[in-house]
């Protein structure tokens, strides 16, 4: 295996904190000092190797902010040493470094120079970092008269437009629309395929999964799980149903399919608000709602509709869990090679069907609850979501404590 290029070992950050600015300053006078001191980050250790990416992820306040600001070094640690080797781009705070009066021309040049592209590499790159931007003549106008996307667009091509060795993200992909998070996720799947070194802290799990090979837990400043991405992600998930449990305990469902307007409607709303893509409906075929939702047949017999611009095919995903439970299983079409039916087109938009047939279902007994994602034709971003949208009753023809039915042989 390669040199690890990015080495930390017991990496701290410690603040002091003061009752009051009186306390503050009779501490600078040399007088009395009755800071209490509070760690944000303490004891992280972690080698990286060219090519890995690395998952962040935690409750807020874990301290998933702090670490990569010590990683890009706009902050100093306390405590401990980190080691990096080759060139380092952080993506931490998009766009705050622009001067709103100078145009969007002028920061690209200021903005190239901070990030060590000098004058000649800036005027190499610049066409290719407006056409990725997508601004257009917009290029020659003031910052201040962009929208916060805009602003994002165009640093986030700034600072990716040469790969480094080290990029830092810090959840990039929770700011622009569905169509540029698109290309974001495109971008740094390409560098980290070209064995760029990446560390990605986000609060969605599925980019994680998507993105990363292994996985940092953080839980109030300090490591609390670090290795495969699915192990520390199981973890971190029985973590947050727990959580969660208390908030959950008196709520319910939507028992049933979603009303939703007809599919004209929902195309006008989504033009109007830049959307790409959304769910329409969802419905567990044969449920009996007169009999507290309880299944009837043995298969479970899934139909899911969407719509997206007419010229994009989506994905659909499905999750199966056990009520306030833990997941049993996730599906979906671009994982599996499964095609959706187009039903129409109208106002741009195309309306899609997909059926999902779990046949004999092998679970025991039990109330159980269905979640739907869609996704772009290749799952990198996630248009839509509806989490714990059908809740169901099922009833098992066997007796058998437990989960699920496991294949099995005696012998």
């Amino acid at each position: 295996m390669s040199a690890a290029v990015l080495q930390v070992h017991g990496l701290g950050k410690r603040y002091r904190l003061y009752a009051s600015p009186r306390e503050r300053l009779l501490a600078l006078l040399g007088w009395a000092d009755r800071a209490q001191s509070h760690w944000a980050l303490k004891d992280v250790s972690f080698e990286l190797q060219r090519g890995q990416c690395l998952g962040v992820i935690g409750d807020n306040g874990a301290g998933k902010s702090t670490l990569l600001k010590l990683l890009a070094g706009t902050l100093q640690p306390s405590h401990g040493q980190l080691h990096r080797v080759g060139r380092v781009t952080a993506i931490l705070e998009l766009g705050a470094g622009f001067h709103p009066d100078f145009t969007g021309r002028d920061n690209l040049m200021f903005g190239g120079s901070f990030i060590g592209l000098g004058p000649s590499t800036m005027l190499r790159l610049f066409d290719e970092i407006v056409a990725f931007s997508e601004l257009g003549d917009a290029i020659d106008r003031p910052v201040k008269t962009y929208s916060s996307g805009m602003a994002v667009r165009l640093a986030f091509a700034l600072v990716t437009a040469v790969q480094p060795e080290v990029l830092i993200i810090d959840e990039a992909l929770s700011v622009g629309d569905q169509h540029f998070q698109k290309k974001c996720v495109q971008r740094i799947e390409a560098f980290r395929q070209n064995g760029c070194t990446v560390l990605f802290c986000s609060h969605s799990l599925y980019h994680v999964r998507q993105l990363c090979d292994r996985v940092l837990w953080l839980d109030q400043g300090q490591v609390r799980g670090l290795g495969d991405t699915e192990a520390v992600l199981a973890g971190y998930e029985t973590h947050v149903r727990l959580q969660d449990q208390p908030q959950q305990a008196t709520g319910s469902g939507n028992n049933g399919a979603r009303a939703e307007p007809p599919m004209g409607t929902v195309a006008q709303d989504w033009v109007a608000g830049g959307r790409r893509a959304g769910l329409v409906a969802a419905e567990v075929i044969g449920l009996d709602r007169h009999s507290g939702l309880e299944l009837t047949g043995s298969d479970l017999v899934i139909q899911v509709q969407a719509a997206s611009r007419s010229d994009e095919t989506p994905s659909i995903g499905v999750m199966l869990e056990q009520f306030q439970g833990i997941g049993i299983t996730s599906v979906a079409t671009h994982a599996e090679g499964a095609q959706l039916t187009a039903l129409e087109s109208k106002n741009g938009f195309t309306s899609w069907q997909v059926t999902l047939t779990f046949p004999q279902l092998p679970l025991h007994s039990g109330h159980y609850c269905l979640s739907f994602y869609l996704f772009d034709a290749q799952g990198l971003v996630v248009y839509d979501e509806w989490k714990d949208f059908i809740e169901f009753q099922w009833v098992s023809p066997s007796l058998t404590p437990g989960l699920v039915r496991l294949p099995h042989q005696w012998s």
